[in-house]
């Protein structure tokens, strides 16, 4: 049995420990909140994400987790040690390595015996290298310790599944003698494992991360072209899923990504590049897209009003995706500010991000029970995030709840003619809302210039 020690009980250190302990390691998991290892221990999970607190519970039942902040312990003995501290981004878009940094002189004054310690959070190329020298320098005990790179490629709502049934293992070794450990720790998951050098492991996270958020821009951007030229922008993207060589995922219009990867993933490659003289054309592009397209619908919507002062404005949806409550980089939250700045009065729903908005704004906003409250004798509706539940709202309901039916949709949710036919304003991304009543009235005005050239119309015309 491998005993492994977890720096950090977020959202990649927890996942990450249960995960492990699932497949029949014994796991030690440290963070330097005790209200957060007493929350852990009494069987609640500190991370919305499905399916993670019922494998927490039962893991932790049967020994085989435990959690802690006396690391001085925990580090003492462990076979290998995850760093899976968070690694937030500076004002500059730089990687802020303080907590990894932290926690590598915590292991380097505690570790009493030769140790692998391995790299989960996302970092610029070259860390695991200067952590490796950091850690060697501040050791207290005469021991032998190596540092490898262990990417994860998670997708938040979905990061358990992601863990254990993953398309491929990413390790990032410099020894044999590395390789070979962190191949039987993986063993048991029984997933394909590419093994790799340390800096192309902390490339290929990046890389990786920044080509998919480089996908999701250019289908915005696609999308925004799709309403100039009057095409669809789903069935555009329906089209390129057939072919093998793009797939059929990150093909959705929409406004936006957000969350904790792509955000600084981007970022973090673009400061990468200049630190070595070099301008990231494509990943610069991919932000500046991104960032213009979190607020298409505020500015559609912009155009429409005179003011938003007073206006009743309801939103559902808050998270940056569906399945968690992450608030990072979400595109409502670039709205909310813009509304309140112009005086909107705000009624929000979401089922589970309603907590963490309260953090950020505990009295400016109205937080409502359901969907149908939020509508309520609203003059206008955002949606901003694809959960189910938002899904599921009958287009008359729209009709029947607000004072004006008016949805801007930042999902494409909807069926267009659904909601024409229940008498609901509707505005989407990449889809022209009225190309059909366009075109007939183009075909109209064709035939009415072709009635006037016609010998019919001048010999009435000579009559009259």
């Amino acid at each position: 049995m491998i005993k492994i020690v977890v720096a950090g009980t977020g959202y990649v250190g927890l996942v990450a420990a249960v995960c492990f302990a699932e497949k029949g390691h014994q796991v030690i998991a440290v963070d330097v909140d005790e209200n957060k290892i007493q929350q852990m221990k009494s069987g609640k999970c500190p991370v919305y994400e499905k399916g993670l607190e019922e494998l927490m519970v039962k893991n932790y039942q049967e020994g085989k987790i435990d959690f802690t902040t006396n690391y001085q312990n925990a580090y003492q003995d462990a076979d290998a040690i995850f760093i899976g501290v968070g690694t937030p981004e500076k004002s500059d878009g730089s990687v802020d390595l303080t907590d990894v940094i932290t926690v590598a002189k915590q292991i380097a004054e505690n570790v009493q015996k030769d140790c692998l310690i391995v790299i989960k959070s996302t970092v610029p190329v070259g860390t695991n290298e200067k952590i490796e020298k950091f850690i060697k320098k501040h050791l207290v005990h005469h021991v032998k310790i190596e540092v490898a790179s262990n990417p994860e490629f998670l997708s938040q709502g979905n990061a358990v599944e992601d863990t254990l049934a993953a398309n491929r293992i990413i390790i990032g070794t410099e020894s044999e003698k590395a390789k070979i450990l962190l191949k039987k720790i993986y063993e048991p998951f029984h997933l394909p494992i590419v093994c790799v050098k340390r800096r192309n492991a902390e490339m290929i996270k990046y890389a990786s991360n920044d080509f998919l958020a480089l996908k999701v821009s250019y289908m915005n951007d696609i999308a925004n072209l799709c309403e100039l030229v009057d095409c669809d922008i789903e069935e555009v993207a329906k089209g390129m899923s057939y072919d093998s060589r793009i797939g059929n995922h990150f093909l959705h219009a929409g406004i936006g990504y957000g969350g904790s990867c792509f955000p600084k993933d981007t970022k973090a490659l673009v400061d990468l590049a200049k630190q070595h003289g070099y301008k990231l054309k494509t990943v610069e592009a991919t932000i500046e897209i991104n960032q213009e397209q979190k607020l298409k619908l505020f500015q559609k919507a912009n155009k429409r009003f005179v003011t938003f002062k007073d206006l009743k404005i309801a939103i559902l949806g808050l998270a940056f995706k569906p399945g968690t409550d992450d608030l990072r980089e979400a595109p409502s939250l670039d709205n909310i500010r813009a509304l309140l700045k112009k005086g909107a009065k705000i009624y929000v729903y979401d089922p589970v991000a309603m907590e963490n908005l309260k953090k950020k704004y505990p009295t400016q906003i109205y937080y409502t029970q359901n969907p149908e409250e939020a509508l309520c004798d609203a003059d206008l509706c955002f949606i901003f995030t694809q959960w189910q539940e938002i899904k599921n709202i009958k287009p008359q309901i729209y009709k029947e709840k607000m004072k004006t039916p008016l949805v801007y949709d930042g999902r494409n949710l909807y069926d267009l003619e659904e909601m024409k036919k229940a008498g609901v304003e509707y505005y989407s991304i990449g889809r022209r809302e009225n190309k059909k009543t366009k075109h007939n009235m183009f075909k109209q005005y064709m035939r009415l210039c072709t009635f006037l050239k016609s010998k019919t119309f001048k010999k009435w015309h000579t009559e009259k």
